[in-house]
């Protein structure tokens, strides 16, 4: 009888309790969105950054790997304003993935919801490579970032009713401690109102004019055009009868730019994280602006 109960239960099936799976695959074109979407979702989603902050978001190879990734993809966000337009329109062909084309709800672009800067007057590609809808690095001014939240968490409840009370709990948290954050950040930067800076790319645009700060060189010559021995010439004498107070570059950047202008102007460099994992203390979107701050104000001094 114990022979015959011992063979009954091993026979019987084994239960396991596996974790579940997210409702939801997205696929974000950068890291801040990617970062934001995992936020508002948590375990309800599974998130996929096409681009890392060690790598320009404008030049990106429309690889295999992101067509297969792409193609599995409930929810796009992406900054937009034509950012990606060198590769992500081919992903969007190749993905044969109806629900993330655009008009539809599981395309998202970013910079849509928030007022732009720099929109050009004269679109012309003598003048560098310019974004006819204006700058699309949006996610550098943390109001901004708000605002996309709230676009993002409706979004992820149309895609996913079943777990919409999960994303508008998270969405409500989420901004009750980002706005908390933004009070935090705008007494601490307030040293940085007014200060003179040169940029490499005018990526930096929005958290400038959040800051207060003015921009008054760029490295680059023209947008998207490194920086030229002439031009650097150029900005050398300009720093001579208005000063600059830091060069600040993105990880992305190649620093030597920078340090040729550092060394014979005799003004400081600092690299800040320009997005999520830019450096060890911007592990996220909070980090991101805490660390950028920070090393402002560290140069500064």
């Amino acid at each position: 009888m114990k022979t015959l109960l011992r063979f009954v239960v091993a026979l019987s099936p084994v239960v396991i309790s596996l974790p579940a799976a997210a409702a939801l695959n997205v696929f974000a074109c950068e890291p801040e969105w990617g970062a934001l979407a995992q936020e508002l979702g948590g375990d309800k989603v599974s998130v996929y950054s096409a681009t890392t902050a060690l790598q320009d978001a404008h030049r990106i190879e429309a690889r295999p790997s992101l067509i297969a990734r792409i193609r599995s993809a409930d929810l796009l966000i992406c900054s937009g304003s034509e950012l990606e337009i060198g590769w992500l329109p081919l992903l969007l062909t190749q993905s044969g993935n109806s629900k993330i084309q655009l008009g539809a709800p599981g395309y998202l672009e970013a910079s849509q919801y928030v007022a732009k800067l720099e929109i050009p007057k004269v679109i012309d590609r003598a003048l560098g490579d310019i974004h006819p809808g204006g700058n699309p690095h949006v996610h550098t001014d943390p109001r901004n970032i708000a605002k996309v939240a709230t676009v993002l968490e409706d979004r992820l409840a149309e895609l996913d009713p079943a777990n919409a009370e999960t994303y508008h709990s998270r969405g409500k948290s989420f901004l009750a401690r980002w706005q908390a954050a933004i009070s935090r950040w705008e007494k601490e930067a307030a040293p940085l109102k007014g200060v003179p800076v040169v940029v490499y790319h005018r990526d930096f645009s929005y958290f400038i004019k959040w800051t207060g700060m003015r921009d008054v060189a760029a490295l680059e010559p023209k947008p998207g055009i490194p920086p030229t021995p002439s031009h650097l010439a150029e900005l050398i004498d300009q720093m001579k009868s208005s000063p600059a107070k830091v060069i600040i570059y993105s990880p992305y950047n190649s620093p030597q730019a920078a340090q040729f202008l550092s060394s014979r102007a005799g003004i400081p460099t600092v690299m800040i994280p320009f997005t999520v994992g830019g450096t060890d203390g911007a592990r996220d979107l909070f980090g991101l602006f805490d660390d950028t701050i920070r090393r402002l104000l560290g140069v500064l001094k």
